[in-house]
């Protein structure tokens, strides 16, 4: 989730090919920002207060620099933890978030590939990646999200996803101070109903929008027991 992209023109942003996050610059450009986007302490708040009491492993799927991961591991220190990320950038700055911490493991991993056997988990989170890869791809790694997740798993989305309409996706930019000639070529955005519906045809339970705010949304559902 760039905003600012490089690319001139986004309206090619959901071809299949465009994906620019492993290049150095656009993951730097994002890191610049990634603090100062409105509202999502708030969505992160949201979404640690979906955790089981006593999670024992987690999955973080395009874990970035490392940011959702470092909350979840300050509020279950005893926590086993998993981060996957493609950007050779942000996989450096994991290696240095985690250095030294045994409980972390860093994977490389493109999101558009099958999701490897990492085992099953208690938790699987994801920040802002997902909609880096096609709809048909979105729709297949939540099946693969479902099926490594443990019994009583939770699955957590916080996500940029695609406004009703074109006045509502400009107010949001302009509320960034992006314009659509500077968004990021790399979104391929959905809108939260298909995705809660895609849920909960795979099977997951107690799906929900738990949190929004414009194109900000969590997205979650239980593997039930």
């Amino acid at each position: 989730m760039a905003f600012g992209g490089t690319g001139p023109d986004n309206s090619w942003m959901a071809d299949a090919g465009v994906n620019l996050w492993d290049q150095a610059e656009h993951a730097r450009q994002y890191l610049a920002q990634a603090d100062t986007i409105p509202h999502r302490a708030e969505g992160e708040l949201e979404l640690l207060a979906c955790l089981p009491a006593e999670p024992r492993r987690v999955l973080d799927l395009g874990s970035g620099d490392g940011r959702l991961l470092a909350l979840i591991r300050r509020r279950h220190p005893r926590v086993a933890a998993v981060a996957v990320d493609f950007s050779p950038t942000m996989l450096d700055r994991l290696r240095e978030r985690f250095a030294g911490d045994p409980g972390t493991t860093v994977a490389a991993h493109d999101l558009a590939a099958p999701l490897p056997d990492l085992g099953t988990f208690d938790v699987i989170v994801s920040s802002f990646a997902i909609h880096h890869v096609t709809h048909e791809r979105k729709r297949v790694l939540y099946g693969e999200i479902f099926d490594r997740l443990a019994p009583g798993g939770v699955f957590c989305n916080l996500e940029h996803v695609a406004s009703p309409t074109a006045a509502l996706h400009a107010r949001f930019l302009a509320s960034l101070g992006v314009t659509p000639e500077t968004e990021d070529p790399s979104n391929k955005l959905l809108g939260v109903e298909p995705q809660l519906a895609w849920l909960r045809d795979i099977g997951f339970a107690d799906v929900d929008c738990h949190w929004k705010w414009r194109e900000l949304a969590l997205l979650a559902g239980v593997r039930a027991a």
